[in-house]
């Protein structure tokens, strides 16, 4: 009988550049990788937008898909404490 590794959560900061604002980045994150992306906070202008991101999933994927994410050209910064908790 194999163990199966538990889930973990991690929070993260995905910045876009104005050239990366309309991609469905997220959405291309969630179904690519097995992880659950849960938006927390988020702005979004002409210029720029952020959102903060609970990522869950195995460690190991969640690894694979930040790397992906930062190879399409998004600033990725980890958030710590507890935003909009609940």
């Amino acid at each position: 009988m194999t163990k199966e590794k538990s889930a973990t959560k991690r929070r993260v900061k995905f910045t876009f550049q104005p050239q990366l604002i309309k991609e469905p980045v997220i959405w291309q994150l969630g179904h690519q990788f097995k992880l659950v992306t849960n938006i927390r906070r988020a702005e979004v202008r002409e210029n720029v937008g952020w959102v903060i991101l609970e990522l869950e999933g195995q460690e190991d994927e969640i690894d694979r898909g930040i790397e992906w994410v930062l190879s399409k050209g998004v600033r990725v910064d980890p958030v710590s404490g507890d935003v909009l908790e609940g």
